[in-house]
């Protein structure tokens, strides 16, 4: 499946959003950069905390499985292990990816309603996913940027972003990565070919189908946050929750390899 991106006078009347908050979360340890989502998450349904768009960018290079990723599977672990990659998990579905610095993660908290545009699992892929596309076409407007298979960006057919979401009864989570100016020969070093591959792929090596973007973070993100109206900085992030729940679960080798 692939859709050019395209102005939805109509989708976005569905909703308009009031101010949302942002975050930097930068310069943290891995497990307390993935820990950061689900406390987010898990502060927003509990009635303490606001839809929010997170940002984060890696400075150390790791491996970050999906929630069902099988790990011997989709990642080479002996080469991890002997150039002292580490090897994290995270709360979303989704392929396995490698972290490093040239990436840009970004998070976005969203409450869902039962009639609006986060309804569905397929619903909020095509709502999110479009407004994000269209973040980027403005960054890059004489480039061709798409959506294909569910949740990938793509300039010119070359993947250069991968996303996912987690569900609880009144929040999403919905985040992914961006590549901008990433080292893309590590991840054919580090990871294997894909257990599941969307058929755009036409399996594609790691280097023939991904592209980095060659923009500035900080236009990607001024892109996002003009696009979710994210004006507000968020000034109470809850980091001893964060903190706690990098200790008790996203730096143990029991949730990270599934043991």
């Amino acid at each position: 499946m692939l859709s050019r991106i395209k102005p939805n006078p109509a989708t976005r009347r569905q909703r308009n959003y009031s101010s949302m908050k942002w975050f930097n979360l930068n310069l943290r340890p891995p497990a307390e950069q993935l820990a950061g989502d689900e406390t987010l998450l898990d502060w927003c349904e509990t009635g303490h905390g606001e839809e929010t768009l997170l940002f984060w960018e890696p400075r150390e290079t790791f491996v970050v499985a999906g929630y069902a990723n099988k790990v011997g599977t989709e990642v080479n672990v002996p080469a991890c292990h002997a150039h002292g990659i580490p090897i994290f998990r995270r709360c979303s579905g989704g392929g396995t990816v490698l972290q490093g610095a040239g990436c840009l993660n970004y998070s976005l908290i969203l409450r869902m309603t039962a009639d609006g545009p986060l309804r569905s699992i397929t619903a909020a892929n095509q709502f999110i996913m479009e407004r994000n596309g269209a973040a980027i076409q403005s960054v890059l407007p004489e480039s061709r940027i798409s959506v294909c298979g569910h949740t990938d960006l793509t300039v010119d057919g070359r993947k250069f972003s991968g996303n996912s979401q987690r569900r609880k009864k009144n929040f999403l989570l919905f985040h992914g990565t961006f590549l901008l100016d990433f080292d893309l020969p590590c991840v054919g070093k580090f990871l294997r070919m894909p257990s599941l591959q969307p058929d755009y792929r036409a399996s594609r090596s790691h280097d023939d189908f991904l592209v980095n973007l060659k923009v500035p973070a900080g236009s990607v993100k001024a892109a996002l946050q003009k696009a979710w109206n994210a004006t507000e900085e968020l000034q109470n992030f809850p980091w001893p929750e964060t903190q706690q729940l990098a200790t008790d679960k996203y730096s143990t080798t029991a949730w990270n390899l599934k043991l």
